[in-house]
């Protein structure tokens, strides 16, 4: 890639900007930490890959970084591509093989939506392979798009408040997940990853599927977005903007115990007769 326009430096300025204050904001990253680079072969952790590599170098500490793929065992999947591009960054990297694919096609019924067991399954090794090589932070490559969907899958499908958190620690307590992009939008990424033209590698095992939620809702936002641009921000904000006394969860807020203050200062005032 040539010398960047204008507009492709600011981009990626504001990535690199963008990354750096959720790593900041939620310390992400400390000194001395190995961070596994969970890579998929798509736009998001690419871009995710890219950005880390530039705050390894410019940061005011010292971290590893590593490389990780999982190769699910898809019919038609590129072995050499991730391997290829790695080795010319110069990025340690390991492959991790685990048909997980045979696993999916015997248990989901076709035309029934894969990614939720896919992604659990997938998740389940690398956590594990997390743990072998002594990786103390897993880095994700969803971002601040993904986290908003998944807060109204969560509200619309399981009755729940609940998103992807920047910063996870899983419930064994073996793993911490971190997520540098949270404050990144979608559109900026696809905008990066089409400048620096990553090398894309397609989840064949899903398909299109249309009938996915995770599509209805994205396709719901981005009307929204539409709309009113900003609006994706402002719910996004508010993730991070929790009232809990102005919610319903007793679990958050005392609701029992609460009742007028006798201390208080009366809101009667005296009044004079004209």
């Amino acid at each position: 890639m040539g010398t960047l326009t204008v507009n492709q430096n600011k981009l990626q300025k504001r990535l690199r900007r963008l990354a750096g204050e959720a790593v900041a904001d939620f310390n992400m990253i400390e000194d001395g930490d190995k961070v596994m680079v969970c890579l998929s072969g798509g736009k998001d952790s690419y871009t995710m890959l890219d950005v880390l590599l530039h705050l390894q170098k410019v940061a005011p500490i010292k971290f590893e970084i590593v490389a990780v793929n999982m190769d699910q065992k898809q019919p038609g999947f590129p072995e050499h591509v991730l391997p290829a591009y790695l080795k010319e960054l110069g990025v340690e990297y390991h492959i991790v093989e685990k048909d997980t694919y045979s696993v999916v096609k015997e248990l989901i019924p076709e035309g029934k939506t894969t990614c939720s067991l896919c992604s659990r399954l997938r998740r389940g090794t690398l956590y594990t392979f997390a743990d072998e090589i002594g990786a103390t932070k897993m880095a994700l490559g969803h971002h601040r798009d993904d986290i908003v969907e998944t807060f109204f899958l969560n509200m619309f499908f399981n009755g729940s408040l609940k998103a992807m958190p920047p910063k996870l620690r899983a419930d064994d307590g073996r793993n911490v997940v971190i997520r540098p992009l949270a404050y990144c939008n979608e559109k900026d990424i696809q905008a990066y990853s089409d400048l620096k033209e990553f090398p894309i590698i397609p989840c064949n095992l899903c398909g299109s599927q249309e009938n996915l939620q995770r599509q209805v809702v994205k396709d719901m936002l981005q009307d929204w977005e539409r709309k009113t641009p900003g609006r994706t921000e402002s719910i996004f904000r508010s993730l991070q903007n929790v009232i809990p006394s102005q919610l319903a969860d007793r679990n958050l807020f005392d609701f029992t115990s609460l009742k007028i203050d006798e201390t208080a200062a009366s809101r009667f005032v005296n009044i004079v007769n004209l």
